[in-house]
């Protein structure tokens, strides 16, 4: 999912154009390297949350459609209709109980009805206007149902040592920034942002993958950095050659660091609220 495009201003690109096209060749392995690294988390998470038989589901940024498939298949919803602005991967795995939609999640109703899960993951932070994107990701959520996001934290700092996977870590949300808006500085700020919206109680958690050798999230982030390799180069932070450090340096027994984290926060809306 994207946001809308903003012309020539800073981070006016948009997700899945300027960089992360789908029709990419292997663009579909990519994001299912992330869902390797952490579908498990999530399901645990939505199935804690109650997620089970009778639950009609809104997966929003859907991407490859793991989540939704293993929310009727696992847990047992009684539906999931699965959102994105670009829906081939979704087609092509089609599924009993799962509706697929392309939309943008920036478009004026979105969706019509209301559901008992609203789940978001990794795609707020490439959009701007987050409080107007939870409040209406809120309003989809029926009396008692739960609205779910999760999106990434850097845990980078001035203290972190000085590697070649530092340098472009950091290159790589600067170059995402000026190129397509993504922005996870304000992450953190999930649980203020949904009690905002009128959801509560809310809470969160924060899982960070152990970075290994050949592991899921080793193999995302490498192809994450070669498609966004241009918007990194163009920083000034980091050449060719540091990047190609980095990536030797996550697939070796020397890579001694930290993934990005995946920050999930959730509010629930009270029986007695009234939709908008």
């Amino acid at each position: 999912m994207t946001a809308a495009s903003r012309g020539d201003e800073p981070g006016g690109g948009r997700y899945g154009e300027a960089v992360f096209r789908p029709e990419q060749a292997g663009e579909g392995e990519r994001i299912d390297f992330g869902a390797l690294a952490y579908d498990d988390i999530t399901m645990a998470r939505l199935r804690a949350l109650g997620a089970g038989p009778g639950w009609r589901c809104l997966d929003v940024g859907a991407g490859t459609g793991t989540v939704s498939r293993r929310l009727l298949d696992e847990a047992g919803v009684a539906s999931v209709l699965a959102v994105d602005r670009d829906v081939r991967f979704l087609a092509e795995r089609a599924v009993p109980g799962l509706d697929v939609l392309e939309a943008a999640i920036t478009a004026p109703d979105l969706v019509p009805g209301r559901f008992q899960l609203v789940h978001a993951r990794f795609v707020l932070m490439h959009l701007p206007e987050h409080d107007r994107l939870i409040t209406q990701l809120a309003e989809l959520v029926a009396p008692g149902g739960v609205l779910v996001l999760s999106d990434a934290v850097d845990l980078t700092s001035d203290r972190t040592p000085g590697t070649p996977y530092t340098a472009v870590m950091r290159a790589m949300w600067q170059g995402l920034r000026a190129t397509i808006g993504t922005d996870v500085t304000w992450v953190p700020s999930y649980p203020h942002l949904l009690r905002g919206a009128g959801l509560m109680p809310v809470a969160a958690e924060i899982h960070v993958p152990p970075l290994l050798p050949g592991s899921p999230i080793s193999r995302f982030w490498t192809d994450t950095w070669e498609r966004s390799r241009v918007a990194m180069l163009a920083t000034g932070l980091v050449d060719d050659a540091t990047v190609d450090a980095a990536i030797r340096y996550l697939d070796s027994d020397e890579c001694a660091a930290l993934s990005a984290g995946m920050l999930t926060a959730w509010g629930w809306k009270t029986e007695g609220a009234s939709p908008r």
